[in-house]
């Protein structure tokens, strides 16, 4: 991308901030530029946190109709997936898939409860629950 034509749409994803881009300069050196963003870019990026957020509503109401264990929800509502949880905790996606079952997240060992509340930035308290956000669930 040439220097002059790093985007700079002021993008609201970027929150006053700025994105380093690589860039080639008049002297064909590469250069990094600051990018407040592009049109395109934030679309795609709010796209995904709708999906995200309905995935975490999804979440919830599973885990309301006692389908899920609140491991489920909070896997979503901080943006994670299976594959992003597996790679926090180095657990297999299969064992965390069991530890969505809500009879056996109950017997869950305190030492593996720890693992999920360091990568998901939580207490095991807070793992162990369901807040009360008012979602409405079918």
């Amino acid at each position: 991308m040439d220097i002059n034509s790093v985007p700079q749409d002021d993008s609201s994803t970027y929150s006053n901030n700025k994105k380093a881009i690589y860039a080639r300069g008049e002297d064909g050196s590469v250069n990094v530029v600051g990018s407040s963003g592009w049109t395109a870019e934030e679309t795609v990026t709010k796209q995904a946190l709708e999906d995200l957020q309905d995935s975490a509503a999804l979440a919830y109401a599973e885990v309301l109709n006692g389908e899920k264990s609140p491991l489920y929800y909070h896997m979503y509502a901080i943006r994670m997936d299976l594959q992003v949880l597996a790679d926090s905790t180095g657990f297999f996606k299969w064992t965390i898939k069991k530890d969505f079952d809500p009879k056996k997240f109950e017997s869950i060992s305190e030492k593996r409860l720890a693992v999920y509340a360091d990568a998901m930035g939580k207490t095991m308290d807070e793992l162990k629950v369901l807040e009360e956000l008012g979602y409405e669930c079918e």
